[in-house]
């Protein structure tokens, strides 16, 4: 009997307890972009409910929305653009600040990355806290672009981020459900 997606995604995640620190449990993709079926059903799964529509780019948030962006780019017909770290870009960017769980750091993208009216779609690995995602949407929105949706592999719902992007009328899509981390 085949396996559910979610017996499928758990399989191939790491759980890490106490890392990055005591008590949290680190969620690593790492092993599912090694296992190359998971890998596959993660990116048919994230791309399915947009297959047949205009979508114009996809939106990764480094590091790992980069793998997973490309993917989904590759099976839209979709431009990639990459939103990374302060400093990180070699062309004119625009940047935002956005809240970490402790402190608040800046991202950015090329200031042509994106067209006002673009339909875009933001991808990450997971998300937490929302700070993150939150800040790469209200970058692509001061662009112009149309944020259809926000995707992400794993879904931390006690942290409330998905709240987050949903207050800022971008429905969000997530896989699989880790509660308590």
């Amino acid at each position: 009997m085949p396996m559910t997606l979610t017996e499928t995604l758990e399989a191939a995640i790491r759980s890490i307890p106490d890392y990055p620190k005591p008590g949290i449990v680190f969620r690593d993709i790492t092993t599912l972009l090694g296992n190359a079926s998971a890998f596959r059903r993660a990116i048919d799964e994230l791309v399915h409910p947009y297959a047949g529509t205009k979508i114009d780019k996809i939106a990764g948030v480094e590091a790992r929305g980069f793998i997973l962006g490309g993917a989904m780019s590759h099976q839209l017909s979709a431009g990639f653009v990459p939103i990374r770290k302060k400093g990180k870009l070699p062309h004119e960017t625009v940047r935002i600040a956005y809240s970490l769980e402790y402190g608040v750091d800046e991202m950015e993208m090329h200031k042509d990355a994106v067209k006002a009216g673009e339909k875009v779609i933001l991808v990450d690995d997971l998300i937490a806290t929302g700070g993150t995602a939150e800040g790469a949407v209200k970058l692509l929105q001061q662009m112009g672009a149309d944020v259809v949706a926000a995707c992400f592999v794993i879904d931390l719902p006690d942290l409330g981020g998905r709240r987050k992007i949903e207050a800022l009328g971008v429905p969000v899509r997530t896989l699989i459900e880790f509660e308590g981390d």
